[in-house]
């Protein structure tokens, strides 16, 4: 039998860095999930992304139980990464702040494909191409036309 599902959360932490302090622990405590519990394991499955942002979509049930999935880091965060970048633009019509390649703007693409609404690599380029151009990030060159 399956179990109730009670409700979804979707947060965004540091992977391997979970603790009780908010916003880890107000959110779950609020809804009676095991805080501890959730930081263990959270912690265990993330200690290869220590330190980068990591969304996750915790689904907890009616008996207080929980599951989540953890997705890849924000388009956003990896195109800072991929500029060496501590934060975008404040003003990304007038300055710009880095410049990354195709090839780098395809990897992250790559990476992201399966949490985009996107079918294409090409579309799942362009969408990564207009997050970087609103952040003041300009990509170099042509968008390539064999992909």
């Amino acid at each position: 039998m399956a179990k109730e599902i009670a409700g979804q959360l979707k947060l965004q932490i540091k992977g391997g860095a979970a603790n009780p302090s908010p916003p880890v622990g107000p959110a779950l405590g609020s809804k009676g999930i095991n805080i501890m519990e959730f930081c263990k394991q959270f912690n265990a499955r993330t200690q290869d992304k220590a330190g980068k942002v990591v969304p996750v979509v915790i689904t907890y049930y009616a008996d207080k139980s929980f599951d989540f999935i953890i997705k890849n880091p924000p388009v956003a965060i990896q195109l800072l990464e991929a500029g060496k970048q501590k934060s975008g633009s404040a003003e990304p019509n007038r300055k710009k702040v880095a410049e990354i390649t195709w090839e780098q703007v395809k990897a992250i693409a790559e990476d992201k494909m399966g949490d985009l609404n996107c079918f294409t690599l090409e579309s799942a380029m362009k969408m990564v191409a207009g997050t970087a151009r609103s952040m003041g990030i300009t990509v170099k060159g042509a968008f390539p036309v064999n992909i």
